[in-house]
């Protein structure tokens, strides 16, 4: 696939949640943030997402000098070549969708291009990595998976359970992201990914995004840079550097209340308790204006610059070029959803 000159020097980041205002546009534009796929909803119903699409509307109209929408290739060439920020809309989770499959096409033509199958627990389509036993995927979570490989959605797993994730993997005709995640094997948390899940991840053609959110992290908000490209230098010797980019996971400017929606949302009885603050982000990534720092650590442990160019965008921009493309299953001649899995690279 020819790498259009649009990104040279720029990002493409996985999912951000901020509290999106002009001053945090202008950081996207200022640190060479060129897409940017970000969370629309959580734990919002169908209506509730519908406003928060509207929402966004209200923004890209208000700041069409910085951002606009894009869900396709097209879209995100055009957009970046702009010298805006091409936004790009994912779910994280399926709550938007309810108990209705017909709504994922829905939510697709409104825009949505990523969803996660579930968020922490368990969900309607399979298990989160919290729940004490993972049922992997439910009958619903089958069908789902056909219809997004279908118009083009991208399935994340970044935070469901280890079954799960790896009958997701084997399950999609197309492939499969954990948006933002580390290894397991870096930092001991069941949100991060084994090697086995990143092994197969990589196998299938699928993406990973390396997690900057400091509960990821291995010394958390005390990480430093070289520790985590460290990391990210192993991670090229266990799958390929072909295989994975950035996923920073910023919530820029969001109060308390948000954390506790991200983990609680309506599924728990409201208490007196005070909402836990964010963790602090490392002093070497704070906001969008930070990549930089990212680049020159990932050179200074070894990555050259064709690697920097792949973990910098050129990666994301490729896995999305692929995914997001409708009746490219079809085309490629795909048979029953149990086959394997279309490799991208190689």
């Amino acid at each position: 696939m020819t790498a259009p000159s649009t990104f040279n020097g720029r990002v493409i980041d996985g999912p951000q949640f901020a509290n999106w205002s002009e001053s945090i546009f202008r950081e996207m534009r200022e640190g060479g943030v060129a897409v940017a796929h970000v969370t629309v909803a959580y734990h919002e119903n169908f209506r509730d997402t519908i406003d928060l699409l509207a929402k966004w509307n209200q923004l890209f109209r208000r700041h069409a000098d910085l951002i606009a929408f894009a869900g396709s290739r097209a879209e995100i060439e055009q957009v970046a070549g702009s010298g805006r920020t091409a936004i790009v809309f994912g779910l994280q989770n399926p709550s938007p969708i309810e108990a209705d499959i017909g709504l994922v096409e829905v939510l697709h033509r409104l825009g949505i291009r990523f969803m996660q199958l579930s968020y922490n627990n368990q969900s309607l389509l399979c298990g989160g990595w919290t729940e004490r036993e993972d049922c992997g995927l439910t009958n619903m979570g089958r069908e789902v998976i056909a219809e997004m490989n279908r118009i083009g959605m991208v399935i994340d797993m970044s935070h469901s359970a280890e079954r799960s994730t790896l009958e997701a993997i084997e399950r999609s005709r197309r492939p499969v992201t954990v948006s933002h995640g580390n290894p397991y094997s870096w930092k001991a948390t069941r949100r991060n990914k084994s090697d086995r899940v990143l092994r197969a991840l990589a196998e299938s053609g699928g993406m990973l995004g390396l997690s900057l959110y400091a509960g990821h992290m291995r010394d958390g908000s005390t990480t430093t840079l070289q520790d985590f490209c460290e990391m990210a230098a192993k991670v090229a010797e266990l799958i390929g550097v072909e295989h994975f980019g950035l996923g920073s996971d910023l919530c820029q400017g969001q109060p308390p209340s948000v954390l506790r929606w991200m983990r609680e949302g309506r599924w728990m009885p409201e208490t007196e308790k005070q909402a836990d603050p964010f963790p602090d982000q490392p002093e070497w990534f704070r906001s969008n204006l930070d990549f930089g720092n990212l680049r020159r650590g990932l050179a200074a442990v070894g990555f050259s610059a064709d690697d920097l160019e792949r973990l910098m965008w050129r990666n994301w921009f490729e896995f999305m070029a692929v995914s997001l493309e409708p009746g490219a299953v079809e085309a490629a001649g795909a048979g029953s959803a149990t086959e394997k899995p279309l490799r991208m690279f190689g």
